[in-house]
């Protein structure tokens, strides 16, 4: 049984999509811990009525990024975790932190990578006049949200959205396509190697997107 650590900075949508799906299709992995760098992130009462164990980590009490992230780090590796997964973490972790978990780092951005990297993707994408956005799961490196893709999901760009309309159809999206990426990297179906994402077997990213 794989172990999979999640962190997240408020209510965590994304995590209760994962935690929910490992249960309902009886992934060969289990959520063994909740992390936050926030005390009031409502996410996790949530985990802690599903019986996962949390834990709080506040960043302000640190004097640096390096000395939060290697605090972190050995909370994470407590758990031996083979997927760690950023679920609204909204923190910039560092280069050796990174590294250190490299192939086993993924985060979900709401836009469809290389565009609108950064905050504001949804204002962004109205701003553009896009008739495409989305979201992007990926592996984490040191450059941010510039990772390789694991897997993207589309919606149209409605004349009448607004950030707010246009963030909500994304996010359906997000609670699809995020726990099904991550359920191919507890199954080894997909791996990070040489920096490209690779799909073992005979398998395509298509047949596994539209396949199930």
């Amino acid at each position: 049984m794989k172990s999979i650590v999640i962190l997240i900075s408020g209510r965590g949508s994304n995590m209760r999509s994962i935690v929910a799906a490992a249960a309902q299709q009886r992934w060969p992995a289990r959520v063994a811990a909740v992390i936050s760098n926030r005390a009031d992130a409502s996410g996790l009462e949530w985990a802690r009525e599903q019986g996962i164990a949390t834990e709080i980590l506040e960043h302000r009490s640190f004097l640096s990024r390096d000395a939060f992230d290697e605090v972190l780090a050995a909370r994470i590796d407590s758990y031996q975790p083979d997927v760690v997964v950023l679920a609204g973490f909204m923190r910039i972790l560092g280069e050796a932190f990174v590294n250190r978990y490299d192939g086993r780092l993924l985060n979900i951005h709401p836009s469809l990578l290389p565009s609108f990297p950064g905050l504001h993707t949804h204002r962004q994408a109205l701003e553009y006049g896009v008739k495409v956005h989305g979201c992007t799961v990926h592996f984490v490196t040191a450059k941010l949200d510039r990772g390789p893709v694991v897997a993207q999901a589309a919606v149209p760009v409605l004349d009448v959205d607004d950030e707010l309309t246009l963030a909500a159809r994304v996010l359906e999206q997000e609670h699809i396509v995020y726990p099904r990426a991550v359920r191919w990297i507890v199954e080894g179906r997909v791996v990070l190697r040489d920096g490209l994402v690779r799909v073992v077997g005979e398998e395509s990213v298509q047949s596994l997107l539209f396949g199930r």
